[in-house]
């Protein structure tokens, strides 16, 4: 599972986090992971933003 946790961090909300969770149900067809998976997707948005905050204060 953690691994594909690990693949939602990305900022593509909610296509990371819905490809997680397709992969987790064909290896277990009673997994339902696409809340878990949300909360790195949402992180990853924030992460992102935050960064992208500090390069605009760095060099703008």
């Amino acid at each position: 599972v953690n691994p594909l946790i690990g693949s939602a961090g990305v900022s593509a909300v909610p296509m990371a986090a819905r490809v997680s969770n397709t992969v987790g149900q064909k290896n277990n067809p009673s997994n339902f992971l696409l809340m878990h998976a949300m909360g790195p997707n949402v992180a990853g948005v924030i992460g992102s933003a935050i960064a992208a905050g500090f390069l605009l204060s760095v060099f703008g």
